[in-house]
């Protein structure tokens, strides 16, 4: 199941089944079974503390992803910050809901086990990201 919350913000996300669509194309082809998935809406403060709390990094982000994942099973809880996102899209001239759902694909990719520390991984995480973009801007667009 997939569940949508908003922490200290009001944030609607559009397309749920067609994105749910795209998350279950995922664990098939990734080899994995869905258990759950929160995405959890936030602010970018309400997401620094998290950061400085649970990782003790002291700096914003788009996203933090909590991996209760087993070997098979995809289990997990994505923090996003929308105010980050946002910024992000308008600095990189792209549609806020492209980037929104980039992120929202690449918490779940790193559920499935893909990294992104090293350039390698990068190219992989984001090689997978541009994929499933793709496939949900077809049936979106």
């Amino acid at each position: 199941m997939i569940y949508y919350h908003n922490e200290d913000i009001v944030f609607r996300k559009k397309n749920r089944l067609k994105f749910r669509s795209i998350i279950k194309q995922m664990m098939i082809n990734e080899k994995k079974d869905l258990e759950n998935l929160n995405y959890i809406f936030c602010s970018d403060e309400d997401l620094l503390e998290l950061n400085k709390s649970a990782l003790n990094h002291d700096y914003y982000t788009d996203i933090i992803t909590f991996d209760y994942c087993t070997e098979t099973t995809i289990c997990g809880d994505l923090f996003i910050s929308v105010e980050r996102v946002r910024d992000n899209a308008q600095k990189m001239n792209i549609d806020f809901f492209d980037e929104i759902h980039r992120v929202m694909l690449h918490g779940v990719l790193h559920l499935c086990g893909y990294g992104d520390k090293t350039e390698k991984e990068i190219k992989k995480m984001r090689s997978k990201e541009d994929f499933y973009l793709e496939k949900l801007n077809q049936i979106t667009k």
